[in-house]
């Protein structure tokens, strides 16, 4: 008998905290691209660094059923081997804050905005993987939530780079490139599995317009993400957000769509 996939709205720790990829701050995979004026980034974002627990309440409020909490490894572990353990704890405030408000907390350990020291082309790289793994584990053994999803998004850790149609002309074997880094990426996975303290769940991200679209047959996903409870700045920011910024207030940003994910929740 199948059993319906939890629904939970998404936050980008990229997108929406602020104090990543600026002078001074942690630098991620971006900040080259940043520098080249390709894109914007983040800036200050939507500060939610320091208001997770407003956003929190109002999506409880909403009757959400609850949130997939795409934390900062670039935050966490600014260089290698060396660990922010305030912002660890600053994120464990969070959780215990949800859970206070009867929200569902599963963590993405890893985002598609990776810590700079890890290089640009970080999943192809053999000593990335045991670095990686050692990561995944110091979060599922140290936040208390209630699952792990291991990877916000997948697709984006192997996308541009890593296709013929993004790459460079001259770059050749990308698609060679890109089965070498989703083979080190299954292998991440596999081993996040083993982690007995932690459930580790399967997922889908689809964009909050898809709410009332996406398939009903999940056979095998244990979640649903929806982007974004607040759609954030940036490369990874979602196309919308249910909450939204306005001065020093937060608001529904859209009312029908928020009616929309309750229901479904």
């Amino acid at each position: 008998m199948s059993t319906k996939p939890r629904l939970l709205a998404s936050l980008s720790a990229y997108a929406c905290e602020g104090g990543l990829d600026g002078r001074y701050e942690p630098a991620t995979c971006y900040r080259p691209t940043i520098a080249l004026g390709r894109h914007p980034g983040p800036g200050r974002a939507q500060e939610l660094w320091e208001n997770y627990e407003v956003v929190l309440d109002l999506a409880s409020d909403l009757g959400l059923e609850g949130v997939c909490l795409e934390v900062s490894w670039a935050r966490l572990e600014p260089r290698r081997d060396q660990r922010d353990l305030a912002a660890l704890s600053r994120y464990a405030e969070v959780i215990a804050h949800a859970r206070r408000r009867d929200l569902w907390v599963t963590v993405a350990a890893i985002d598609a905005a990776w810590p700079a020291w890890l290089g640009l082309e970080a999943w192809l790289m053999p000593w990335v993987t045991p670095v990686a793994l050692a990561y995944v584990e110091w979060i599922a053994t140290s936040l208390d939530a209630d699952a792990l999803r291991v990877f916000a998004s997948r697709d984006l850790l192997t996308r541009g780079f890593l296709e013929d149609r993004a790459g460079p002309p001259w770059r050749r074997g990308a698609d060679d490139d890109a089965a070498c880094a989703s083979a080190n990426l299954d292998l991440i996975e596999r081993a996040a599995l083993e982690l007995a303290r932690v459930r580790v769940v399967s997922a889908r991200s689809v964009e909050l317009d898809e709410v009332d679209e996406f398939a009903e047959d999940l056979r095998g996903v244990d979640e649903v993400h929806l982007k974004s409870l607040v759609r954030g700045t940036g490369p990874l920011a979602s196309r919308r957000g249910i909450l939204a910024r306005r001065g020093h207030e937060w608001v529904v940003a859209d009312e029908e769509i928020a009616r929309r994910v309750a229901r479904r929740a």
